[in-house]
């Protein structure tokens, strides 16, 4: 009998990040351009002059209880342009008695504000007006995003800023649909459940995808009715306080939204550790987040949700389209410049195929256009900074050293900023440091398979299970991988998928809980069984 067959076509609705780029982009002609000196890694990269972006950052203090402030310390800390390293602004510097402040003011408002107390329609109402007005200001935010984070803005603009868009229209819809059951009873009573908000949520944003992870956090403990302390990611604080200032703008109620910038020792600490905290969302580092759930448990036993590491397989069989193979498996690991979590960084690929799939993916890898994320067409900015950079060469080095092929990249671009030429590495064991670590980087390790048991217990054997991806044409091969992969997520001839309905989260030590969709209310939310007694009920 014929092998049954799915498309394994990359269509733009199925790799709707990766794919941003063939849509059409704004125009540039209003930013001025100055030299420095950065040099481009394809013949088609951008010019060597860096954009300056026509924005004035407006908003750098600590946002508590509505309000713009200091920090109480009067301490400021630089964020800086990862294309340079130069200072983009200085931030208030957020510490213990700021969250305090913060903490208080969410309490006060939970306690005794209008928040929890307006018709869930009503909040819908005002999340939809920040949508309205973050629509209204995306290219300003998506500026925003990419001078602080290095982002290539054709990404922000054109699919990361319409996405927390539709986040927060998703999760509006959801504010007014949330509620109980009437419960059957073994006796003369009426049973009901009631689904209440959880009360002050603590949540700690990284810096990678600084306002899609702000998205998924706050979109729905606000339909939930909670209030919410957050922390911004230190590397990137910018656009989270400019989106806050839109909500507000919307109509949220002072003490709803709090946003305090700072770092993960003083002010993360002290928001994973406070006693008015009720509840903990974190994205970040899987050591990071033992760290966090660590001190949630020590503190007030706060129930936390964690989306952590991943080292995610991709895992090619050998009866896929290999150019399509090969430009999905690229997108796979080296959008937003391998700063994924779900990246699919360990590209397994059938024996019968591997050395055609090597060379294109080398020859692809070359063609990348690497440049000022401003500009039209560049596909990879900086690393966010200095620590990553340095980190992201030294599993290169790692690499070369343990007898992997260096086939493409391996090496810093230009001298100035933190750029990384794409780096694709053949002839890699699962022994390798680039095989078993998260890099978080531009660097593609590829490795050979025999059969499906092989790839699936091999693509197992990682204390992650994320997200991982399989191209096939055959619906039997993609229906044992999608069943044996020990990953939350599994895309099949797609990647990077994430529609805000679709539940987002890890398997083993990529974290707990789930983020998007509908799944992600239950995080926000505590469910109360209220039994009435009843006296002589015509029915039970």
């Amino acid at each position: 009998m014929a092998a049954r067959r799915i498309s394994s076509v990359i269509s733009p609705a199925a790799a709707s990040l990766s794919s941003f780029l063939k849509a059409s982009s704004p125009s540039y002609g209003q930013y001025s351009i100055r030299g420095v000196g950065v040099n481009s890694f394809s013949t088609g990269a951008a010019l060597e002059e860096l954009i300056i972006p026509p924005i004035q950052i407006d908003y750098s203090q600590l946002l508590i209880n509505g309000q713009f402030v200091d920090a109480a310390s009067g301490k400021t800390f630089p964020t800086l342009d990862p294309r340079t390293g130069d200072v983009i602004a200085y931030v208030a510097e957020g510490e213990g008695e700021d969250v305090n402040r913060a903490v208080l003011a969410a309490r006060k408002a939970f306690d005794e504000g209008p928040w929890p107390k307006m018709t869930a329609y009503e909040r819908s109402r005002i999340m939809l007006r920040c949508a309205d007005l973050l629509e209204k200001h995306n290219d300003e935010v998506a500026t925003l995003e990419t001078w602080d984070n290095g982002k290539p803005y054709e990404q922000a603009a054109n699919a990361e800023i319409p996405m927390v868009v539709r986040l927060f229209r998703y999760y509006a819809g959801w504010a007014d649909k949330i509620h109980g059951l009437t419960v059957p009873a073994d006796g003369p009573y009426h049973v009901q459940t009631l689904h209440e908000p959880i009360g002050v949520v603590g949540q700690i944003i990284p810096w990678n995808f600084p306002l899609l992870m702000y998205a998924w956090k706050v979109g729905p403990a606000l339909a939930c009715g909670n209030t919410i302390v957050l922390k911004t990611a230190e590397q990137t604080p910018l656009s989270a306080l400019y989106v806050s200032k839109l909500f507000h703008e919307a109509g949220l109620p002072p003490g709803v939204l709090n946003v305090v910038s700072g770092f993960g020792p003083t002010a993360g600490a002290a928001l994973a550790s406070h006693m008015n905290v009720d509840k903990l969302a974190f994205t970040g580092s899987t050591a990071t987040g033992k760290v966090v759930l660590g001190l949630a448990a020590k503190s007030n036993l706060k129930p936390v949700t964690l989306e952590l590491g991943g080292k995610s397989p991709f895992i090619v069989c050998e009866d896929g389209d290999i150019d399509q193979a090969v430009e999905l498996a690229h997108s796979a690991v080296f959008f937003n410049q391998g700063q994924c979590c779900c990246a699919g960084s360990r590209t397994f690929v059938h024996e019968r195929v591997y050395d055609e799939f090597v060379e294109k993916s080398k020859a692809r890898a070359s063609k990348r256009v690497v440049g000022d994320p401003f500009k039209k067409g560049v596909e990879q900015g900086p690393q966010i900074d200095s620590d990553q950079f340095e980190k992201i060469l030294r599993y290169i080095k790692s690499g070369i050293e343990s007898g992997a092929i260096l086939e493409s990249g391996g090496e810093r671009l230009g001298s100035r900023g933190y750029y990384i030429k794409p780096t694709v590495f053949s002839n890699v064991q699962d022994n390798m440091l680039i095989a078993t670590d998260e890099i978080f980087g531009p660097v593609q390790s590829i490795l050979k398979f025999k059969d499906l048991d092989e790839v699936i217990q091999r693509a197992n054997a990682t204390p992650y299970g994320l997200a991982s991806g399989v191209f096939t044409h055959n619906l039997d091969t993609a229906n044992t991988l999608m069943r044996g992969l020990r990953a939350g997520t599994v895309w099949i001839n797609c990647f990077d998928v994430f529609d805000a309905a679709i539940p987002f989260g890890g398997y083993k030590m990529s974290g707990q809980g789930r983020e998007k969709g509908v799944y992600s209310l239950s995080n926000y939310l505590q469910v109360k069984g209220v039994v009435t007694a009843l006296k002589n009920p015509a029915w039970l």
